[in-house]
């Protein structure tokens, strides 16, 4: 349990050690900063702790705000000061500091006058003094919510009335919705998708078990689509969707209840490409079960989707602590966001997860799954081309400064593997071509080889010289101004050169086998981008090495194809499928349920729509 100490007397008709009680801390009350100090030694060092000025009016959900958050090692609001166990030791120097100060002027209570912001209050001093400690305190936006320390009864009153005239229910209700949605979210799932999520958590459902709700849903509409009869298709169309709805409502009430954790944020980005995958995949058997084969397409859509994901996150990881002028082209990009409806035209544009699942539930209830999948290619080929182009204008009309930071990050992202260490080490110390240039060259070598000769030792030719171009990359600190789009051409060259090769080996379960085999790697390539997310840096090196390395599986598919027949091949891509799932799923689990256990900080996507 948290602890929460009042420092000064009591307020007579204040409800704010009620207020405290209900949001799960023991409320204990000290006179002074000398007593406070003794308290906060004695509540054990691994609980959150928090000081609030006894004469605090404000609303319950401000201090849910400034107090219960898990994101923030440390907190605070006008007269409240919280920190977590990272943060205790801060907070404990801070405060004997101030009973220190307070001693020296002869005097063991203060009588200042309190403002409105509370900062002469003892909470409000102590945090002030970690901010000059160099701690972090986090100050949530409170917009109409009321939080202070009035300096008398008559500011008690006006503070009073000022709560009553603002519903804090119906504030917490709309922070609940993402700050920067899709239109389809924004207006047809968030108006009412948020009274679920209050609905769940009257009820004590934690965002973690709505996220679980919401991947079996979309299983049972993979399941749905797989029957191929129109029932089916229809009845996994309305699935989707309900899915989809669970998806918001998970996001809403982890903001709801402030219930962040960096399992939940795993799952919930986790399951969002598992449903839809897991969708493709049904919906492809339920074609064959109608007699068209459409696998190709399905990988080629789980390709592209994953490569357009794949440039978002290296983009934003190349810059997001960059320092550089603004380009022109993100001064435009912001003035089209001042304008009402150019912000929807735009957001609608890069065909969000919103708006993809919603016309994949339309399109599989009344078409087929054929015209669904070329419909989703043509709409993520036009989204994928608009973003890139727009990104790669930015990045050549600004002058920046990456970081460390952002290289290392870069330099994970590209997943490569053992060949391509060794090659560094023994071949490339004097090779001095761009970094996105050598990975572009080899990306298209690779896969332009593998759709003129199929199978063939001309393509194991080039994929050894993509190898070579791969090592040469990676050879570069990536500190270019278009190195993040190495990592987007590798998998372009893996993932395209896989579906290729499997489409041209003609064999009956060859596709499906080679569907399984790029969402392995694809689940190891997200994981990758959500440890570096969370700051827990890459998979380890040996995961890395002990499944080849995106050059290394390239090279290897492309010998398989080229030694096997159909049949084997089949064979060899399940075999090595299973390989890679049972590696990255059983290192990945291990990974985020020690990270969940080990009380790893909290963290929650409020980014791009995915």
């Amino acid at each position: 349990m948290s602890t929460a100490i009042l420092t000064g007397q009591p307020v007579p008709g204040s409800s704010l050690e009620g207020d405290l009680r209900s949001l799960g801390f023991d409320v204990r009350v000290a006179t002074d900063a000398g007593d406070t100090e003794a308290l906060l030694a004695a509540v054990p060092a691994d609980q959150r702790v928090a000081l609030v000025d006894a004469r605090f009016v404000g609303h319950p959900h401000a201090l849910r705000l400034g107090l219960t958050d898990p994101r923030f090692p440390a907190a605070a609001l006008p007269g409240a000061v919280t920190a977590q166990p990272a943060a205790r030791e801060a907070l404990t120097r801070a405060l004997a500091r101030e009973h220190s100060a307070v001693t020296d002027q002869g005097s063991a209570t203060t009588t200042t006058v309190v403002g409105q912001t509370g900062t002469d209050s003892l909470a409000g001093r102590v945090s002030a003094a970690l901010d000059s400690d160099g701690v972090p305190v986090h100050r949530p936006e409170l917009g109409t919510l009321v939080a202070t320390v009035p300096a008398d009864p008559q500011t008690r009153n006006e503070a009073r009335q000022a709560v009553a005239a603002v519903d804090d229910e119906a504030v917490r209700l709309r922070s609940a919705v993402k700050a920067r949605d899709g239109f389809f979210t924004t207006h047809c799932i968030s108006p009412y998708s948020r009274y679920i999520a209050r609905w769940c958590a009257r009820r004590g459902l934690t965002p973690n078990q709505v996220t679980t709700a919401s991947l079996l849903t979309a299983l049972i509409a993979a399941a749905s689509a797989a029957t191929g009869t129109r029932g089916g298709f229809v009845a996994a169309g309305i699935l989707l969707i309900l899915s989809f709805v669970l998806d918001c409502t998970d996001g809403q009430l982890a903001r709801y209840s402030l219930q962040y954790s960096t399992l939940g944020a795993w799952l919930d980005a986790t399951f969002d490409r598992a449903k839809e995958y897991a969708y493709y995949a049904g919906l492809a058997l339920g074609a064959a079960r109608g007699g068209d084969d459409v696998w190709a397409l399905a990988l080629g859509a789980m390709v592209l989707q994953t490569c357009r994901h794949v440039v978002d996150f290296a983009f934003n990881e190349a810059n997001h602590d960059a320092t550089a002028n603004t380009s022109p082209t993100a001064a435009l990009s912001g003035r089209l966001d001042s304008v009402g409806w150019t912000v929807w035209a735009r957001r609608m544009i890069v065909l969000p997860i919103g708006e993809r699942w919603a016309m994949i539930a339309v399109l599989t209830a009344l078409t087929t799954p054929r015209i669904t999948f070329v419909v989703l290619l043509i709409g993520c080929a036009f989204a994928a081309t608009y973003t890139t182009a727009g990104r790669v204008l930015r990045s050549l009309t600004r002058r920046a400064t990456r970081t460390d930071r952002a290289a290392r990050a870069l330099k994970d992202l590209t997943d490569s593997g053992p060949l391509a260490e060794l090659l560094v080490r023994v071949l490339l110390g004097n090779l001095r071509v761009t970094a996105p240039l050598s990975a572009g060259i080899g990306a298209v070598l690779v896969t332009f080889s593998a759709l003129l000769w199929g199978a063939g030792w001309q393509v194991v030719l080039c994929a050894a010289v993509y190898v070579l171009l791969s090592a040469e990359a990676v050879e570069h600190p990536l500190k270019g101004a278009l190195d993040w789009l190495v990592p987007p051409f590798f998998r372009a060259a893996e993932y395209g050169t896989i579906l290729i090769l499997a489409a041209k080996a003609g064999g009956n379960g060859v596709l499906p086998a080679a569907f399984g085999l790029v969402a392995a790697v694809a689940y190891h390539h997200y994981d990758t981008v959500y440890r570096i997310r969370g700051d827990a840096g890459a998979p380890p090196s040996w995961l890395v090495r002990s499944i080849g390395g995106h050059e290394g599986r390239t090279l290897l598919v492309a010998v398989l194809a080229t030694l096997l027949t159909a049949a084997l091949f089949k064979i060899a891509l399940t075999a090595l499928a299973v390989c890679v799932a049972l590696l990255v799923l059983g290192e990945s689990i291990r990974f985020w349920v020690a990270a969940h256990k080990g009380g790893a900080p909290a963290v929650h996507d409020e980014g791009e729509p995915a």
